[in-house]
C-alpha cells in the first residue's frame, strides 16, 4: 500500500500531480512547470515536503562506538549540533544508504536516510549493534519534514521567528511560527535553506504559514521534479540512481568525505581504503551533452568505440540551458574533463563533453548570520 505524508491532502488541494515514489503518494509537480519551481528556488525560495524520510534517533552510552563501527566518517569529531554526511557501507564497501548524522546530545544522535532505504539501514544497524549498550529508536513516522530552500530562505526564516544564527551543517531547537522545531541548515539543493523536522500534528499548520508568510519572497510548494533537476545541477547523489549496493564511496566521487586515519574499524574499510589508495574499477564522471538529446537513467555510455559505461541521472538543466548527466564509465585515465564520450540514444551515438561537478555553483555554505 503506497503511504501518504500528512500534508498529502495539502498538496491535492494546491493542484498538485502525485506520483508514487520510494513507496510514497508525493507531488511531482504543482499547478506551475518544473522549469518554474526549479526557478523559483534558484532565485527566491521553495518550500519541499520531504516527510517520506526516515528519521531514526541513536542513543545509549555505546552510541558513539556503534555509529563509528558502521560508518568510514569518524563521528568522535562530530561535536555538539554539528551534522555530517555519511555513507552506509555493507561488508563489501557497497553503500546500503547515504545518510546525514547529527549530534543532538553528548550520547544522542539523529540519522536522517533514504525513504526508499529505511527498512533496509534498521535491519543493518539493528544487525550490527553486537551486544552494545545503544538504543535505535525509528521515530519517522512521527515527525513531518519541510525543506525552505534558496536565498531568500533565511530571510524567511527569520522573519518567522527562528534564529538563524547558525553555520551550514547544524541543527538547533528553535521556534517557527511559535511552533517548537529541529531547524538544520542542510537541503538537497545546492542552495542555502534550512530542513525543519516537526511533529506531525503541527505540520499542516507550518506548511500553510511559511507559503503564507513567505508570499512577499516569491515562495512556491516545490514537488520531486524540481527536487531532482536542482539536486542533479548540484551534482547530489540520489541512492537507486548514483550509489546503490555495488558502489563503494570512492567510485561514487565521494573520497573527500573519508578519512584516511580514522583508527576504527568499519564495515567494508579494508575495500575502501584500497580504494582510496589506488581508485575502483569505475567513477563518476559529469557530462554535457553537446547536441539537443538528452541522456536518460541506464542509457550506454562509449569511448573510442568501446561500451564503458552507463547514464545514472540525465535530464535538461534550466539554469545553463543544457542537457545533463552523471555516469558511471571504467576508471580509465583518458577519460577525463574535456574528454567527449558517447551517449547511445535510440540507437544512435551523440557526443558529450566531459565536465567538472558540480555542474554549477553550490551557494549552500554558510557561516554564521
Amino acid at each position: 500500500m503506497t503511504k501518504e505524508t500528512y500534508l498529502h491532502d495539502k498538496h491535492v488541494a494546491l493542484g498538485a500531480k502525485m506520483v508514487d515514489f520510494a513507496g510514497w503518494h508525493m507531488p511531482v509537480q504543482y499547478k506551475t512547470s518544473i522549469i518554474e519551481e526549479h526557478n523559483t528556488v534558484r532565485n527566491a525560495v521553495g518550500l519541499f515536503d520531504v516527510s517520506h524520510m526516515g528519521e531514526v534517533f541513536v542513543s545509549g552510552k555505546d552510541a558513539l562506538k556503534f555509529l563509528n563501527s558502521v560508518v568510514p566518517q569518524d563521528i568522535s569529531k562530530l561535536t555538539y549540533e554539528k551534522a555530517v554526511y555519511c555513507q552506509l557501507p555493507n561488508k563489501n564497501g557497497g553503500l546500503i544508504d547515504d545518510l546525514i548524522i547529527y549530534k543532538l546530545g553528548i550520547t544522542e544522535y539523529l540519522i536522517i536516510c533514504n525513504a526508499s532505504r529505511l527498512d533496509e539501514d534498521l535491519n543493518w544497524l539493528v544487525r550490527n549493534k553486537r551486544g552494545l549498550d545503544v538504543k535505535i529508536d525509528n521515530q519517522s513516522h512521527n515527525f513531518s519534514l519541510l525543506a525552505v530552500q534558496g536565498p531568500k530562505a533565511a530571510e524567511l526564516m527569520r522573519k518567522m521567528g527562528l534564529n538563524t544564527n547558525q553555520e551550514s551543517f547544524t541543527i538547533k531547537t528553535g521556534e517557527v511560527a511559535g511552533v517548537k522545531v529541529l531547524a538544520s541548515r542542510t537541503g538537497y539543493t545546492g542552495e542555502d535553506g534550512y530542513e525543519i523536522l516537526v511533529e506531525n500534528e503541527f505540520s499542516e499548520y507550518l506548511w500553510d504559514k511559511i507559503l503564507e508568510d513567505g508570499a512577499e519572497f516569491g515562495i512556491k510548494p516545490i514537488g520531486l521534479g524540481a527536487r531532482d533537476t536542482l539536486r542533479l545541477e548540484a551534482a547530489l547523489h540520489l541512492y537507486g540512481n548514483d550509489l546503490d549496493e555495488t558502489t563503494t564511496p570512492i567510485e561514487a566521487g565521494l573520497s573527500w568525505s573519508i578519512p584516511k586515519d580514522k583508527k576504527e574499524d568499519y564495515n567494508g574499510k579494508n575495500v575502501i581504503m584500497e580504494q582510496l589508495a589506488n581508485g575502483g574499477t569505475k567513477k563518476l564522471i559529469a557530462l554535457k551533452m553537446l547536441d539537443k538529446s538528452i541522456a536518460r537513467h541506464e542509457y550506454e555510455v562509449y569511448f573510442n568505440g568501446e561500451k564503458v559505461g552507463h547514464i545514472t541521472s540525465g535530464a535538461p538543466s534550466p539554469t545553463l540551458g543544457a542537457n545533463i548527466a552523471l555516469a558511471y564509465v571504467k576508471n580509465l585515465k583518458e577519460i577525463c574533463t574535456d574528454s567527449i564520450v558517447q551517449v547511445m540514444i535510440r540507437e544512435k551515438l551523440h557526443d558529450a563533453l566531459v565536465v567538472k561537478k558540480p555542474f554549477v555553483t553550490k551557494r549552500n555554505k554558510v557561516k554564521g548570520e
